[in-house]
């Protein structure tokens, strides 16, 4: 089973993925969770910087844990799409050709949850935007790739807690 969930940056999604790899439903399943500073230190732009050779890194990354079994990341092709579909870096040829191949994987993800950043303050990690203009622009764009699309998903927001419980209830359901 893979499990994905996408969402604009500091909705915690991040948070939510290592709370559930605690819980025993979840036991047999691998996590994957953010790996932007170790990125960055490896000099791959993020943000609106991203270049196409660092998107490919992350589309490189989606795609190798669509192979794995059991898999639940807090990350997903659709979040590859709409960051490099914002970067300033990227020219319009290369964010359309690999929007389009990564569109081919969108349907292998047997649950998609979408993490509304509605109530959630921006975090500074250090790593990440903190414009929140760019947040909100991230988050209108993985909302048009999913309609765009006809991705199938779940809306989650609330606690911690709360998002835990509605992804059993789909997940287990």
């Amino acid at each position: 089973m893979k499990i994905g969930f996408c969402g604009t940056m500091s909705v915690g999604k991040t948070t939510l993925v290592n709370e559930l790899a605690k819980l025993p439903e979840f036991k047999d399943y691998t996590s994957r969770t953010e790996r932007s500073k170790y990125l960055m230190e490896m000099g791959i732009p993020l943000n609106t910087d991203s270049t196409l050779k660092g998107q490919l890194v992350f589309a490189s990354e989606r795609a190798s844990e669509l192979m794995q079994k059991n898999i639940i990341t807090d990350r997903t092709v659709i979040d590859v799409m709409a960051f490099n579909s914002l970067s300033k870096s990227m020219t319009a040829t290369e964010s359309y050709f690999l929007n389009h191949t990564l569109e081919c994987l969108i349907n292998e993800y047997d649950y998609l949850f979408y993490v509304s950043p509605t109530g959630v303050n921006m975090e500074d990690n250090g790593v990440r935007e903190t414009d929140t203009t760019y947040r909100d622009n991230i988050n209108k764009k993985i909302l048009e790739i999913l309609d765009l699309n006809n991705v199938k998903y779940t809306t989650i927001q609330g606690t911690t807690k709360e998002r835990i419980k509605n992804v059993k209830s789909v997940v287990f359901s």
